[in-house]
């Protein structure tokens, strides 16, 4: 059994036309530094933006989409924000500050924060606490994600445009995103996170051949 370890931030976004975007930058990676995009659009279509193909296949395995595309995804810090953007997506991120919530989580020593055990105790209280969101399920192919949440920031304004059209004000994730086992808090937000995904050795081999 072994463990695939990604650092990073996952940031989420309602618009007012319906699409939802969900950012994952990941600085520290088995596939070293990435980012990437699930987008779901207002007719439910979901779609994956992946840079390369190894990103492609892992992700892909991990999670459901209606479509994968591939190309370059790009991230730059942009003030108190950030900005991303591929060939479709445009979308820039200011990110305010941390709700009691987030004050909590960075108060909590990060060895236990990553413990698979505390993450499954807590993910009771995170469906109560903010519902849609999980923070231990299914990742496909006899594997087990676990999200460890370090911190978390309000996403206060953001600029989203999509294969060339304005996407409109900020809005909630709403209804959740369903790409995997849980969905993003519904509040557009920033979160500070350690994903673990646990396989077996038929997981272990699903991800070497990614």
């Amino acid at each position: 059994m072994g463990t695939d370890r990604f650092e990073g931030w996952i940031a989420g976004v309602g618009t007012a036309t319906g699409l939802r975007a969900v950012v994952g930058h990941w600085p520290r990676s088995p596939f070293g530094s990435f980012t990437d995009v699930m987008v779901e659009r207002p007719d439910g279509r979901r779609i994956l933006l992946a840079p390369d193909e190894q990103v492609r296949d892992f992700v892909a395995a991990t999670y459901t989409f209606d479509e994968v595309r591939l190309g370059p995804v790009t991230h730059a810090e942009q003030g108190p924000g950030h900005r991303v953007t591929t060939a479709e997506l445009d979308l820039t991120l200011r990110v305010g500050g941390r709700p009691p919530l987030g004050w909590l989580l960075r108060a909590v020593p990060g060895r236990l924060a990553t413990a698979p055990a505390w993450i499954t105790a807590i993910d009771v209280v995170a469906r109560r606490v903010l519902p849609g969101v999980r923070t231990v399920g299914s990742a496909g192919g006899g594997r087990r994600e676990f999200y460890g949440a370090r911190d978390l920031h309000r996403v206060t304004d953001a600029s989203v445009r999509w294969e060339g059209a304005d996407q409109g004000a900020l809005t909630p994730v709403s209804p959740p995103v369903r790409f995997g086992f849980g969905s993003t808090p519904r509040t557009p937000s920033l979160v500070r996170i350690t994903t673990l995904i646990r396989h077996t050795a038929d997981g272990a081999r699903l991800a070497s051949e990614t």
